[in-house]
């Protein structure tokens, strides 16, 4: 018999949900390819591809020209680079604020589930003075595998003493999608997050895809009741 949902805690991921880190990650990507002799590249082109990682970025851009060693290093410098930058320019997605506050005042709690490392989410969160409101904050490196692994998801369900399907989680990839229905919670796609150009979020199986923050809210109110 299934268990019957009452939502108790709404789960984040960070870049392309909760905070626009893109200004500082693709600034701090394209200060790494100068230090190593390479174009630089426009936003627009790599923006895309941040929920997959500064690994990630650096192979799109780059794809088989440089050898690994190389895509290694500028991975280090990128990364030193981003550890010293880490909010500079980045920004809560519009309405992200209020739609924090609101999830406070009806008394549930929120938190964040990240592929991040520990050495930069821990840091941007205190920077955004968020690491105090957040019932729990789980990096990609907390656990032992990242999404789309569940180990992660329950870790956060375990820090914020909250169940699985007592959880939302929101996210704009479909790693995150696959992550969150695999723990038993609902699931939400940000679409105004960082999408390539052939996802199809319609396909992910999310519960429902959100175009803005603020309809997290009205999700949580015309669906949960709450």
């Amino acid at each position: 018999m299934a268990t019957e949902f009452e939502l108790a805690c709404v789960l984040f991921d960070l870049d392309g949900t909760l905070v626009d880190t893109a200004p500082d990650l693709i600034a701090c990507l394209n200060k790494a390819f100068q230090q190593h002799g390479f174009a630089t590249v426009a936003p627009t082109a790599v923006r895309p591809y941040i929920s997959y990682g500064a690994a990630a970025m650096i192979k799109d851009c780059l794809g088989d020209r440089v050898s690994a060693a190389e895509q290694a290093a500028l991975l280090d410098t990128m990364l030193d680079l981003y550890q010293n930058n880490i909010a500079e320019h980045s920004l809560f997605f519009s309405g992200i604020t209020e739609t924090l506050a609101a999830i406070e005042a009806r008394g549930l709690k929120w938190g964040v589930v990240t592929n991040k490392r520990e050495r930069f989410t821990l840091p941007l969160m205190a920077a955004l003075q968020l690491a105090d409101r957040a019932a729990c904050i789980v990096s990609g490196d907390t656990t032992a595998y990242p999404k789309p692994h569940t180990e992660p998801m329950l870790e956060a369900c375990r820090r914020a003493a909250v169940q699985p399907w007592q959880c939302v989680y929101v996210g704009d990839a479909n790693h995150d999608i696959i992550a969150g229905k695999n723990a038993q919670m609902k699931t939400l796609a940000a679409v105004y997050g960082y999408l390539k150009p052939d996802d199809r979020p319609e396909t992910w199986g999310a519960d429902a895809l959100i175009n803005t923050p603020h309809e997290l809210l009205t999700w949580i109110d015309t669906t949960l009741c709450c």
